[in-house]
């Protein structure tokens, strides 16, 4: 205990730093918790899906086309509330927004909890974290998997 106060007196720049940033950290724990964003990650996510949750694909028309989750629904962010009545009747049921890298969806999500839907969550990591972590991704009428099924890594045409 007298290394530890000594080191205190010796270093003041050093632990007042330390403490800073402790604190600085519980306040953004306590803040977000507070805000009622919560964001899942991929396992998490794959698991809301298979029990019925809506996918919001909250990125541009393109992006959209370039790739998205098995039956997300293209709503852009600047479209949602024009839009709103097209997410689901069922403001139980759970939603997942989706943005390119899962920082953007937080507004979003704020937004549907807003409008009375109890379950929505954000994507951690958007569709990048997404397709790193190797999940299906919808381009037109194919489907592509990068976890190494068929020859050309390709998974097989769907219809």
């Amino acid at each position: 205990m007298d290394k530890i106060l000594e080191f205190a007196g010796n270093h003041p720049l050093l632990v007042s730093a330390l403490m800073v940033s402790f604190f600085v950290a519980v306040f953004m724990e306590l803040r977000r918790k507070a805000s009622g964003t919560i964001n899942v990650d991929t396992s998490d996510a794959v698991k809301l899906i298979n029990n019925d949750a809506v996918i919001l694909d909250l990125r541009s028309a393109d992006a959209y086309g370039r790739g998205h989750i098995v039956n997300a629904r293209s709503i852009p962010h600047d479209e949602l509330e024009a839009k709103i009545a097209t997410v689901t009747k069922d403001k139980a049921r759970p939603i997942i927004a989706v943005c390119d890298n899962g920082i953007s969806s937080t507004r979003s999500v704020n937004f549907l909890r807003q409008q009375g839907y109890e379950s929505v969550y954000g994507l951690k990591g958007g569709m990048n974290g997404w397709s790193q972590a190797g999940l299906p991704v919808v381009t037109g009428k194919k489907t592509k998997s990068k976890s190494g099924k068929g020859k050309s890594g390709k998974g097989k045409k769907r219809g």
